[in-house]
């Protein structure tokens, strides 16, 4: 299955996402299709690399291609400015030159680091996102964000550098252990509740399918939140109107992870994020009402955590959202569902909507309006 990203700004930066089984055998051939480079810097965890690494060297290396795994050591709280030095200074020191290309192999960090390295280094190369996580293949490897996070928030230093290819190997997710399954799915409830109702009432009804990683049931996940996500970024490339709907469940999302100091993995920290900020959009007559209980019932169903963790006070979350990148002229702002399906739009403010402190404490310190 081909899913086509046709961006609208750079044109021949549009690219195609790869749905099937079987995609990592078929890596060199897409490399040289997609993205050919006469080297590659492959990119990697410490965990994936042990399952992935060798196999992706061999078969790119196997077809004459230079390849080199670089990794680093595996969780979010890596995922820093020292990570990006430290291989950017090993691809250096191995002599990849400007006609060299990446490949992101991995879930979310990794595509994150990764494509940040190919945007900065010798002021960019091309890449490839071979993602291996549910979360990665629905969400993070598409769209082109980039970035590291710092002591001030998550992803506050970054780049937009959009893949040649993303390819999905539907294989990979047979060995995802079942707490990342259902960080992955975090995203595709998101998809649902901001774009599509009758996908949310497939996630409702056949959510025992999709945890037992039913095949027919994972591909469509994979395939509808592909299709969902592709669309609002070839419409918005760079966050400047519509795209600011992927962010529900982000802004609360975000200062939950750096709070809990990256604890809670991102899925689980965007699954507590839309909880209470479908809690909020009901306090604020923007939701219509049951939309909150529809959201954080099928969350409930996937096993993910609805409340802030006890180290999460409300006001280190909202000193946090204070210096979110979605942050304007010092207010604190959320893309809000209207319904099932349908965000909150206006026409003075557009997809995002100012909220005061004082609310954003009252629903998190309540946990409901």
């Amino acid at each position: 299955m081909t899913i086509r990203v046709p961006l609208r700004e750079q044109r021949d930066a549009s690219y195609d996402i790869l749905i099937a089984p079987g995609l990592l055998a078929e890596l060199p051939a897409l490399l040289k299709r997609h993205c050919p480079a006469p080297a590659y810097a492959v990119i990697s965890d410490s965990h994936v690399a042990k399952l992935f690494g060798d196999e992706v060297l061999k078969r790119v290396s196997g077809t004459g291609y230079r390849a080199e795994l670089l990794t680093f050591p595996a969780g979010e709280w890596n995922k820093t400015r020292e990570t990006w030095a430290s291989l950017s200074d090993r691809m250096l020191a191995a002599h990849f030159g400007r006609d060299c290309a990446v490949i992101a192999l991995g879930g979310g960090v990794v595509g994150d680091v990764a494509g940040f390295l190919a945007a900065t280094y010798l002021r960019g190369v091309p890449y490839v996102q071979v993602p291996t996580s549910l979360l990665a293949m629905i969400d993070s490897s598409i769209g082109g964000k980039t970035g590291v996070d710092v002591p001030a928030g998550k992803n506050l230093l970054g780049a937009f550098h959009q893949p040649r290819l993303v390819a999905a190997d539907l294989n990979l997710l047979t060995s995802l252990p079942p707490v990342q399954l259902s960080a992955g799915l975090a995203e595709a409830v998101k998809h649902g509740a901001i774009a599509d109702a009758e996908y949310f009432t497939f996630l409702e009804r056949d959510y025992a399918a999709i945890l037992s990683k039913h095949g027919p049931a994972l591909e469509r996940v994979v395939r509808r939140s592909v299709e969902i996500k592709a669309e609002v970024v070839a419409e918005d490339e760079r966050e400047s109107g519509r795209r600011a709907i992927l962010n529900f469940g982000h802004t609360i999302g975000h200062a939950v992870e750096a709070t809990a100091k990256y604890e809670a993995l991102h899925g689980e920290a965007v699954a507590i994020g839309m909880a209470y900020e479908a809690r909020l959009a009901e306090a604020l007559g923007i939701a219509a009402k049951g939309t909150a209980e529809r959201i954080t019932s099928l969350l409930e169903r996937f096993r993910l955590p609805l409340e802030r963790p006890h180290g999460a006070s409300v006001d280190d979350l909202i000193k946090v959202m204070r210096g979110d990148k979605k942050a304007r002229a010092g207010e604190i702002r959320f893309a809000l569902p209207k319904e099932i399906g349908a965000m909150h739009h206006d026409a003075k403010h557009g997809w995002t909507v100012a909220v005061e402190e004082e609310r954003i404490a009252k629903v998190l310190d309540a946990g409901q309006p």
